[in-house]
C-alpha cells in the first residue's frame, strides 16, 4: 500500500489514466459502451487541455515545443470516435516521465554510487581511551579516530598505525589495494582493509575529499543538458511534416480518420525522452572513468573542443621533483652517494629532501642515523653520518665547505675540487661534500608525465586542432617540455592574469583548459570547458572547473573529450531513429494500413527502441580505445631507470 501511495504521489496522471482505462473496460463489459466512450473521451480531452495550456505558456516564453502533435492526436482521435486510441496516446504522454525516470535511473547508477556509501559516523577516541561513535560532522582536525576493518575512512586524515591497506577505487579508479605506512595522508572515502587502524583527522567532513566529490556528483545528477533543446528544434520541421502527411492523407482518402491515424504515430515522445537519457548515460560513463562532468551541457562542449590549453606543473608534469641522475665524484659509488645524501636529508624539511629519501629507499638503501644535524634554511644541511661529516645543499653552500678552497683553481679534475654539473632546462641539482672533499651531485627534475605524450596525440585524433601550454616557468623549461610533447605553442612566465588573457584570446573555439593549482582557478572558470586535475589539485581549481579528473592521470582529459563525442553521436542517432521510425509509420498510416489504436501501441515500441539506443552512450563505441587507461607508475626508481 505504501508503494502504491508513493506511485500516486509521484505519477498521478499515469495512475489516473490506468484507472480510467480500467473503469472504461468495466463499463464496456457491462454493456455501457456510450458511458465508457464519454468517460474516456472526457478524460482524454481534459489531459489535452492541460497539455495545451502548458504548451501555450512555453510558446509565450519563446520555447516552441513538440506537444502540439500530441494534443492534436488526442483531439482528432476523440473527434473521429477512436477514444481507446486517444487513451493510449494519453498513457504514452503521461507515462513518458516515468519511463524516462526508469531509464535515467539505470544510466545514473554509476554516477550516484558515491552518494550511496557516504560515511555518516566516525569512531572517536576519547580522553579515557574509550571509543565513542559521533556524527561525522562533529569530527574536528586533530581528533584521533578508529577505522574498523572494511569501513570507509570518514574524513581526510593521517595514518597513526604502522601500516595498512586500502581500497581507493571509488576515489582514484585504482583497482589494486594500496598500501600506506605511518604518517601517510589518507583520503576520506578510502575503504580500510582487514585490520582496524588509528588515524588523526586533518580536515573536517565538509572539507574532506570524499564529501567534495559527493557534492560534485550531486551537482552533476541535478543538471539538465541544454542539448535537449535540439529536440525542440528538430520537432518544428517534424511537426510540419506530420501535419502535411496527415492533411494529404485526409484530402486524398476523404476520411478524417486518416488524419487522426497519422498523428497518433507521430507523437514525438522519443525526442522528449531519448536525448536526456543519452546525456545521463554519458555522465554515468564519465563517472565510471574517474571523470566528474558537472553538467550535461559540458558534454556537448567537450564534443566540439578545437583547442586545448595545458598548465605545465602538476598537469603535464608530476608537479614535484624526482631524482633522475646521480653524478658521483672521486670514486664514490652512485648508490653510496645517494645513501649519504638521504641519511642527512631525512632530517630536513626542504622540498627536495623527500624526493632524495624516496629515491634512496626505492633503490633499497638503508639509511644511517645522523648526529649534530645543522640546517641553513634555503641553503643546505650538514650532519655526522657513519663518523663522517656530510654536507648537502646548493652549489654555493657546499663549495664554501670544500677543503682547500683557495687552491681549487690549481686542482686537476678528480682531485676533490668542487665542480658544478651541467643541467638541462627544468632540472636542479643538490651537491655533496664528505669530510671537506667534494663527493658529487644528485640531479632532480619535475618529470614529464608518462601519459602526457599519448594524451596530446589522442586529442589530435579526436579533432583538436591546436594545443597550447601556459606556465609560470621560464622560457627554456617551457620550450623543453613543449618540444618533448609536440605541443604547438607555449606561453612562459605567466601570472594567473596572463593565463586568463591568453585563453580569452585563443581564436579556435571551444577551448578546454586543463590545470590543477589554485592559480589555475581563474583560467579554468573563463575557459569554455575548464578541467581540473582534482586527485591532488586544489579545491579552488575543482570548484571553478566544469570537469574534475579524480585520478592523477592527464590522459583522462582526452577520455572526457571522447566520451563527449560518443554521447552526442548516440543522442543524434536516437533522434534520427525516433524521427525515422515515426515517419515510416506515418506513411503506412496515411495509406490506412495502421488503425489508430494499433498505431498508439507501435509508437510505444518506438519510444522503447530510442531509449534503449540512447543508453548505448554508457559504453564505448566499437572503434574507441578501452575505457580504463592506467598511467605508468610514478616512482623515483622509475625516473632513475628512464635516465639510465
Amino acid at each position: 500500500m505504501h508503494r502504491f501511495r508513493e506511485l500516486v504521489r509521484t505519477y498521478p496522471l499515469v495512475v489516473a489514466t490506468v484507472v480510467v482505462g480500467v473503469v472504461g473496460g468495466v463499463l464496456v463489459a457491462a454493456g455501457q459502451d456510450d458511458v465508457s466512450r464519454w468517460v474516456i473521451s472526457g478524460y482524454a480531452l481534459l489531459v489535452a487541455a492541460v497539455q495545451a495550456w502548458d504548451m501555450l505558456k512555453e510558446i509565450r516564453h519563446g520555447a516552441w515545443g513538440i506537444d502540439v502533435l500530441a494534443v492534436t492526436a488526442i483531439v482528432s482521435t476523440v473527434v473521429v470516435g477512436q477514444y481507446w486510441a486517444a487513451l493510449l496516446v494519453v498513457l504514452m504522454l503521461t507515462g513518458g516521465e516515468a519511463l524516462e525516470d526508469f531509464a535515467a535511473g539505470r544510466a545514473r547508477r554509476e554516477l550516484s554510487a558515491l552518494l550511496a556509501g557516504a560515511p555518516q559516523t566516525a569512531h572517536r577516541l576519547t580522553a579515557d581511551g574509550t571509543v565513542a561513535d559521533v556524527p561525522i560532522d562533529d569530527v574536528r582536525p586533530g581528533d584521533e579516530l578508529v577505522v574498523k576493518p572494511g569501513e570507509l575512512v570518514p574524513v581526510d586524515c593521517t595514518l597513526l598505525s604502522p601500516a595498512a591497506t586500502f581500497d581507493e577505487s571509488s576515489l582514484t579508479g585504482e583497482s589494486m589495494p594500496v598500501e600506506h605506512v605511518e604518517g601517510d595522508a589518507l583520503l576520506s572515502g578510502s575503504v580500510n582493509g582487514s585490520a582496524g587502524i588509528r588515524v588523526r583527522a586533518t580536515a573536517a567532513a565538509a572539507d574532506s575529499q570524499y564529501q567534495r566529490i559527493v557534492a560534485l556528483v550531486q551537482e552533476a545528477a541535478r543538471s539538465k543538458a541544454p542539448f535537449v533543446r535540439l529536440a525542440d528544434r528538430v520537432a518544428v520541421p517534424f511537426t510540419l511534416v506530420a501535419f502535411v502527411i496527415a492533411g494529404v492523407a485526409w484530402a486524398v482518402s476523404g476520411e478524417g480518420l486518416r488524419f487522426a491515424e497519422v498523428l497518433v504515430v507521430a507523437t514525438p515522445c522519443p525526442l522528449l525522452i531519448a536525448t536526456p537519457v543519452a546525456f545521463m548515460a554519458g555522465m554515468s560513463r564519465s563517472s565510471k572513468n574517474g571523470i566528474i562532468v558537472k553538467n550535461g551541457g559540458t558534454l556537448e562542449k567537450l564534443a566540439r573542443i578545437r583547442t586545448v590549453a595545458f598548465d605545465k606543473t602538476g598537469t603535464l608534469t608530476y608537479g614535484s621533483p624526482e631524482v633522475v641522475d646521480v653524478v658521483p665524484h672521486d670514486g664514490v659509488t652512485p648508490d653510496e652517494l645517494l645513501r649519504l645524501a638521504a641519511s642527512v636529508e631525512q632530517y630536513s624539511n626542504h622540498a627536495l629532501a623527500a624526493s632524495i629519501v624516496a629515491a634512496a629507499t626505492g633503490r633499497g638503501a638503508t639509511l644511517s642515523p645522523a648526529q649534530h644535524v645543522r640546517e641553513s634554511a634555503g641553503h643546505g644541511v650538514s650532519a655526522r653520518v657513519d663518523g663522517r661529516t656530510v654536507v648537502v645543499g646548493k652549489a654555493s653552500y657546499v663549495a664554501d665547505r670544500v677543503a682547500s678552497l683557495a687552491s681549487v683553481a690549481d686542482r686537476e679534475p678528480g682531485s676533490g675540487a668542487f665542480q658544478e654539473i651541467d643541467l638541462e632546462p627544468g632540472q636542479m641539482a643538490v651537491y655533496l661534500a664528505v669530510d671537506g672533499v667534494y663527493a658529487g651531485a644528485v640531479r632532480l627534475a619535475d618529470v614529464v608525465r608518462a601519459e602526457a605524450l599519448h594524451t596530446v596525440t589522442r586529442l589530435r585524433v579526436l579533432g583538436v586542432r591546436d594545443t597550447v601550454m601556459l606556465t609560470g616557468d621560464g622560457e627554456a623549461t617551457a620550450r623543453y617540455v613543449a618540444d618533448a610533447l609536440g605541443i604547438d605553442e607555449f606561453r612562459a612566465s605567466c601570472l594567473p592574469a596572463d593565463k586568463v588573457a591568453a585563453v580569452e584570446a585563443l581564436p579556435d573555439r571551444p577551448v578546454m583548459m586543463v590545470g590543477d593549482g589554485v592559480n589555475d582557478a581563474p583560467v579554468l572558470a573563463v575557459a569554455d570547458v575548464g578541467v581540473a586535475m582534482g586527485a591532488k589539485g586544489s579545491s579552488a581549481a575543482s570548484e571553478s572547473a566544469d570537469v574534475v579528473i579524480l585520478l592523477d592521470d592527464v590522459y583522462r582529459t582526452a577520455k572526457a573529450v571522447s566520451i563527449g563525442q560518443r554521447t552526442i553521436h548516440v543522442a543524434m542517432q536516437a533522434i534520427g531513429i525516433g524521427v525515422g521510425l515515426s515517419l515510416f509509420l506515418m506513411v503506412l498510416a496515411a495509406f490506412g494500413a495502421i488503425p489508430a489504436i494499433v498505431g498508439a501501441g507501435l509508437q510505444e515500441l518506438v519510444d522503447l527502441t530510442t531509449i534503449l539506443w540512447a543508453l548505448r552512450a554508457a559504453g564505448p563505441g566499437r572503434r574507441e580505445p578501452a575505457d580504463q587507461v592506467r598511467p605508468a607508475p610514478r616512482t623515483a626508481v622509475t625516473a632513475l631507470a628512464r635516465a639510465a
